[in-house]
């Protein structure tokens, strides 16, 4: 249901049916509502709604849009209305009608449903690439446990505006991606010509909505929604079971992560995985690597008792000194990308200390070096109307193997 006017309305008005394509909430819905009528909905701004979405959703009668949504947003609007006194368009008290008959209240109790929703990266006058991407993406209604691979998460946002801020990064480079999810991500990296675009994810459930994904946005290439794009593929990899030779044959320029670093137990399986890429060996060209030996030692004993995990945490606690912005290679690290061989940007929202902590020190151990580039990198913010997406909470690091 993606709205091929958006080019052609002022910004407030493009932020309201960005916001409801992407399914924001009710209350953020009328806040930026009323900023187009001048401080209250007016009749105009009501009728915008419902020609833009709305009616437009409901009239399309192809399932794309969730109806117990539409339903909330219009109780909540009527609502809105009624309580300044203002005329209430009758399409709104139509439609309402009609979700009370059909609409079920308890449609959001079901298991993993699915639902569709639009993220639109709106990008500045002022930029050279101005304009609009509209990416349509399959996601889970709710943030139900097993199923949180397939919701769209800040970091792949933010990490996807990275990657639009500075396309000529990512243009022409193998790119692959670890903990892909709904495969925001790869569908920007394809938007902005990288060579070859792999993404891969340990979840068979999240791996085939994520090939849905790119399947629906391959159809939007006639709407011309999306630039043309390179091949991308879809790998099944979890990490605690990938061997060498399978991540030796993936060698990319790139490797992109987002929201990964926030369970201790995976972390070593993490670095593992990052070490391999980044060293780019050869398989069965070297002798093991020490740093790979003591890395293996690691992940076993994490692995057999919670209780080794918490005493590693304990060990480096004194890791709370170790301060990544006042590295002076930092600045080099993002000028000389790919100079030196490949690299990981890892976005991240920081939940736990320790476990950051401990992900610092077994990418240490691992022979890594981990830049944070939040203060340096100027991204783009493409998302205004966003609400529900605080950029300011995730961070952005660059991963590589120390000299």
């Amino acid at each position: 249901m993606a709205n091929k006017d958006l080019r052609q309305l002022d910004t407030p008005h493009t932020h309201l049916i960005s916001a409801f394509l992407a399914m924001e909430s009710p209350d953020c819905l009328l806040s930026l509502a009323r900023v187009c009528g001048g401080g209250s909905v007016t009749e105009s701004v009501q009728r915008f709604i419902w020609d833009q979405c709305i009616g437009k959703a409901v009239s399309e009668q192809n399932g794309n849009f969730y109806r117990p949504y539409l339903k909330r947003f219009l109780k909540k609007l009527i609502v809105e209305v009624e309580s300044t006194g203002a005329y209430v368009l009758d399409e709104f008290y139509e439609q309402y009608a009609t979700f009370m008959i059909s609409v079920k209240d308890d449609d959001m109790a079901k298991g993993l449903s699915r639902i569709l929703k639009w993220v639109s990266f709106l990008f500045p006058d002022d930029c050279s690439k101005s304009g609009k991407l509209v990416i349509p993406l399959q996601c889970s209604l709710n943030l139900l446990e097993g199923d949180t691979g397939c919701s769209i998460w800040p970091s792949s946002l933010f990490l996807s505006e990275f990657i639009l801020s500075f396309p000529e990064k990512f243009s022409g480079k193998s790119c692959f991606e670890v903990g892909s999810g709904v495969g925001l991500v790869g569908i920007c990296l394809a938007h902005v010509r990288a060579s070859k675009v792999t993404l891969s994810d340990g979840d068979l459930s999240t791996l085939a909505n994520m090939k849905l994904n790119l399947d629906l946005n391959q159809s939007c290439l006639k709407s011309g929604l999306l630039e043309p794009t390179r091949e991308v593929q879809c790998k099944y990899l979890p990490w605690e079971s990938a061997s060498e030779c399978e991540l030796h044959d993936i060698m990319p320029d790139l490797l992109l992560a987002a929201d990964v670093i926030y369970d201790p137990l995976c972390i070593p399986h993490l670095i593992r995985v990052l070490s391999i890429i980044l060293r780019q060996r050869k398989a069965h060209s070297h002798a093991p690597d020490e740093n790979f030996e003591h890395l293996e030692e690691n992940i076993a004993g994490t692995c057999e008792e919670k209780e080794t995990l918490n005493r590693h945490l304990k060990e480096y606690d004194s890791l709370h000194s170790m301060s990544l912005c006042t590295s002076n290679k930092t600045s080099n690290r993002w000028r000389q990308t790919n100079k030196q061989g490949p690299v990981a940007y890892i976005a991240s929202v920081i939940r736990s200390i320790d476990t950051f902590n401990y992900f610092l020190t077994v990418a240490e151990q691992a022979g890594l070096s981990v830049a944070d580039l939040s203060e340096e990198i100027q991204v783009l913010d493409l998302l205004p109307y966003l609400q529900s997406y605080q950029r300011s909470n995730v961070k952005l690091f660059c991963v590589s193997c120390s000299s």
